[in-house]
């Protein structure tokens, strides 16, 4: 494929690709379901299937998955059902197998390397890079990393081993090996030739690393500088020194602050002795702050994993119990608070109708506030010091709000039902469910945060039942204290 092809390939949209994937995987199907519906003797039936579909449409296919990039390919294996993406797999796995597991989710990559024999899950954990196997290791059998650990050289082990000793949010998991690496006391000329050694250099150079002869990191020489600078320039003389270093110890979400503060392509990553251990890209810093955007949005949902949307019933139901589990009792606790006020609602027919108004407006607000509250602790503006402030700050705009819109609600419960007490207390129980709701937005994720939790962790199930029941609470309260008699 022509550069100029390529190109052209890559900025078609990967929604194109997969419905031309989908496409073709339809026609196999029913060239299959045509060729076993032939009346024909079995061999000659077997003749036609692989003459029809082997040899046209599945070449087609295969054709077509050769011009994809592994990414793409990925893409198109997630959204795809369980038989197609297994098929689909056996036409790509034997090139790019160990690229294409790097870049599904870990759900479907479970699914994919549940196929694979030892032989060939060993065989692709050996195109990939050491940092890559330490992403792939959890996934993989032991007797896999054992054959893997015996592919490597001592100085590849010892990486592997270094980057799979880092949790998973640190900057050590983010981190990579493939780094270009020269002396201070070394000319341009010399580290010309150095790079023209190279085949190709490691993704994302965009600057070399100095050191001393003991790998101490010393500074950066941006690769700019090498090409307008004289050759008999000395590197200690043009590199600079004051630049972003991170610590293999530091958090990942710290880093990736680093990353699109500075906009930085790549950092070094030195140890606690001030040695060169490693570097980290922006396109892993992309993958992570991804990463970590699903995994707030299946926190908030209260889902414990990423789940594959073709995974088995079983399987996806057992991944949404644990929180619905909660909801239920929950929901068991607000119908209780409504039984309580039975009497009430029997007197005041048109409560029923304006309770779910009171819990509604109030769920909506508290995420609301709980996404800021989540996205600040995320990006480190939320401290002691202005942590009052801010939820001050929140308490006013419920207030303002319950006031504006419990307005607008009271005057609308007085025009339905010409009840002007009604109206006053369809305002006061938005306004007081609505601060109840800032209240818990703020508090749910500080308070998780503070006993070393993900702040996001079910927050959006625990918002619903806690406004749920806090509005039928103070709403059908106020109506058994202001409206019956």
């Amino acid at each position: 494929m022509s550069d100029s092809a390529q190109e052209h390939h890559y900025t078609e949209n990967v929604q194109d690709h997969l419905q031309q994937v989908q496409h073709l995987l339809e026609k196999h199907a029913l060239v299959e379901t045509v060729a076993h519906n032939q009346a024909l003797p079995r061999d000659e039936r077997h003749e036609l299937l692989d003459k029809m579909l082997h040899k046209r449409h599945l070449s087609e296919l295969r054709e077509k998955l050769g011009e994809l990039h592994s990414a793409d390919i990925a893409y198109i294996l997630e959204a795809l059902p369980i038989e197609q993406r297994l098929l689909v797999w056996e036409l790509v796995k034997a090139d790019r197998d160990g690229e294409i597991l790097i870049e599904v989710s870990d759900a479907v990559r479970e699914s994919l390397i549940a196929t694979m024999s030892r032989e060939e899950l060993r065989e692709a954990a050996e195109q990939l890079d050491t940092d890559e196997i330490a992403d792939l290791a959890p996934d993989l059998p032991q007797n896999v990393m054992r054959d893997v650990f015996k592919s490597l050289s001592i100085e590849e082990r010892e990486q592997l081993r270094a980057a799979m000793s880092y949790s998973e949010d640190s900057v050590g998991a983010l981190m990579d090996f493939s780094m270009v690496h020269v002396r201070e006391d070394v000319t341009l000329e010399v580290v010309s030739r150095y790079l023209r050694r190279f085949d190709e250099l490691p993704d994302h150079t965009d600057q070399v690393f100095v050191v001393d002869r003991d790998d101490k990191f010393k500074g950066v020489l941006p690769i700019n500088l090498i090409v307008v600078n004289e050759p008999e320039m000395i590197v200690g003389e043009l590199m600079l020194t004051e630049t972003i270093q991170l610590h293999p110890e530091e958090k990942a979400d710290q880093a990736a602050q680093a990353f699109e503060r500075y906009d930085l392509v790549s950092a070094p990553v030195v140890d606690e002795d001030g040695k060169l251990v490693g570097r980290v890209t922006v396109n892993v810093v992309l993958d992570f702050i991804r990463s970590e955007s699903e995994t707030d949005i299946l926190n908030q949902a209260g889902l414990r994993e990423e789940e594959d949307i073709f995974a088995s019933v079983w399987k996806s139901a057992q991944n949404r119990w644990a929180w619905l589990a909660l909801n239920l009792c929950t929901a068991f606790f607000a119908s209780r608070v409504i039984g309580e006020f039975e009497n009430t609602i029997v007197q005041f027919v048109a409560l029923a109708t304006l309770m779910p108004i009171v819990a509604g407006i109030a769920g909506n607000s508290a995420n609301q506030t709980t996404t800021i509250i989540i996205r600040s602790l995320a990006l480190g503006q939320i401290t002691q010091n202005n942590a009052r402030r801010l939820m001050m700050k929140e308490l006013a705009i419920s207030g303002l709000n319950g006031l504006v819109w419990g307005g607008i609600a009271g005057l609308f419960a007085y025009f339905l039902y010409h009840s002007v007490p009604l109206g006053l207390v369809m305002t006061s129980a938005m306004t007081l469910n609505l601060t109840l709701g800032a209240l818990v937005g703020i508090g749910i994720p500080l308070l998780m945060q503070r006993l070393g939790r993900d702040p996001a962790i079910g927050a959006s199930v625990m918002l619903t039942a806690i406004t749920d029941s806090g509005g039928f609470f103070i709403f059908l309260g106020l109506a058994t204290i202001f409206l019956i008699k």
